[in-house]
């Protein structure tokens, strides 16, 4: 079987996160949950994600902010930005910080499956490049 992508959902809301978790969960995948940004980077720095899915608007940290925070701290893990308020000059903001892909709530759950995989993808491809442990899978 091949590895599985470990994510973490951060979101303010507690019932969008734990029904994410739950769907990744059914298919296949290790999902845990944070529902603020200091949360999420002290459960970055406790263990090792392959991949983040991120609210943009938070209290306390915004997503914008967290995710720079992320890349001072782990820039292989790969980032999918959610949200509910498109903003193209946001998208492009966060983009040019590094996130993988942005998308809009509510989402289609196929089109997310797809997103994950392809940024786990690229994330296995990056650490053969450079030789570095396989990510995924149990650690």
């Amino acid at each position: 079987m091949p590895p599985r992508p470990r994510v973490l959902i951060v979101d303010d809301e507690e019932r969008f996160r734990n029904t994410m978790c739950k769907l990744l969960t059914v298919h296949g995948i290790t999902a845990a949950t944070a529902g603020s940004g200091s949360e999420a980077l002290r459960e970055l720095e406790q263990n090792s994600y392959d991949l983040v899915i991120l609210d943009v608007r938070m209290p306390e940290m915004g997503g914008v902010q967290l995710l720079s925070e992320i890349r001072k701290t782990d820039a292989d893990v790969e980032v999918i930005i959610m949200t509910g308020y498109a903003s193209v000059d946001t998208a492009k903001e966060l983009m040019k910080l590094g996130a993988y892909d942005y998308m809009l709530k509510p989402y289609n759950v196929e089109e997310l499956l797809e997103k994950i995989d392809a940024a786990f993808d690229r994330k296995l491809a990056r650490a053969r490049l450079s030789g570095e442990e396989s990510p995924g899978g149990d650690r």
